[in-house]
């Protein structure tokens, strides 16, 4: 009797250390919100054999491979290391530039793999979309739009990170499943920096991956924030 009710104890308890492992932060303290919006493992430091976005694994593995994916690239973008970073967009659509949440594809910029490698020493003005409100033409150099729609703010360090999950709203519409529709992607969000704002000033950047001979390339860097 004594050994059923220890087998049986044994049993709850490696139960609920699996539940447990389900509902955790990452070792930066950020959030993980997984796709069905519940806080999850921390995907992004998932283990994976190569760092190449390869999938050759069941779709329980996406999830980790898509994540992890996200975080080397966005290392990258911080650095600037468009070099390494042309490896990673994808060799027939290349990579769109989206300066806020809805993503026009007819004004927004779209480089290839490339083009993108000769950006940091290019100066030439290019015309990304449209300011919000004003409705201006943004008309940047590559460096100038990287400090002003890519990487303002140490996304690396996001106080959540969400995957195939929206987490900044404001007033403009987004159509990322309607322009990605096969797409997978990770969003970087900052919920806000003044309390005086009372989160008006969140900022995020969404990372959009598409599958390509089994491998996960970079199609959309989307830049988002409120909108008027």
């Amino acid at each position: 009797m004594r050994y059923k009710v220890l087998i049986i104890f044994t049993l709850i308890l490696f139960i609920l250390g699996l539940a447990a492992c389900s509902i955790q932060q990452n070792n930066k303290g950020e959030k993980v919100i997984p796709e069905n919006g519940t806080k999850g493992t921390n995907s992004s430091s998932s283990s994976h054999s190569q760092n190449t976005g390869t999938d050759n694994s069941g779709q329980e593995n996406i999830e980790s491979i898509i994540c992890t994916r996200a975080t080397e690239v966005l290392g990258l973008i911080k650095v600037k290391d468009m070099e390494k970073l042309s490896e990673t967009v994808h060799p027939d659509k290349g990579v769109r530039f989206s300066p806020y949440g809805y993503v026009n594809t007819k004004s927004d910029l779209v480089i290839t793999a490339d083009e993108i490698k000769k950006l940091p020493s290019d100066n030439t003005v290019f015309v990304w979309g449209s300011y919000d409100g004003s409705g201006e033409l943004i008309e940047l150099s590559f460096e100038n739009y990287f400090n002003k729609f890519v990487y303002d703010k140490d996304f690396l360090n996001a106080k959540e990170v969400g995957y195939n999950k929206i987490l900044g709203k404001g007033n403009s519409q987004i159509n990322i499943s309607e322009v990605y529709p096969k797409a997978k992607f990770v969003e970087y969000y900052f919920p806000g920096f003044e309390p005086k704002y009372e989160g008006m000033d969140w900022e995020s950047i969404r990372l959009v991956f598409e599958k390509k001979d089994s491998v996960w390339y970079l199609v959309g860097i989307i830049h988002d924030q409120w909108t008027i």
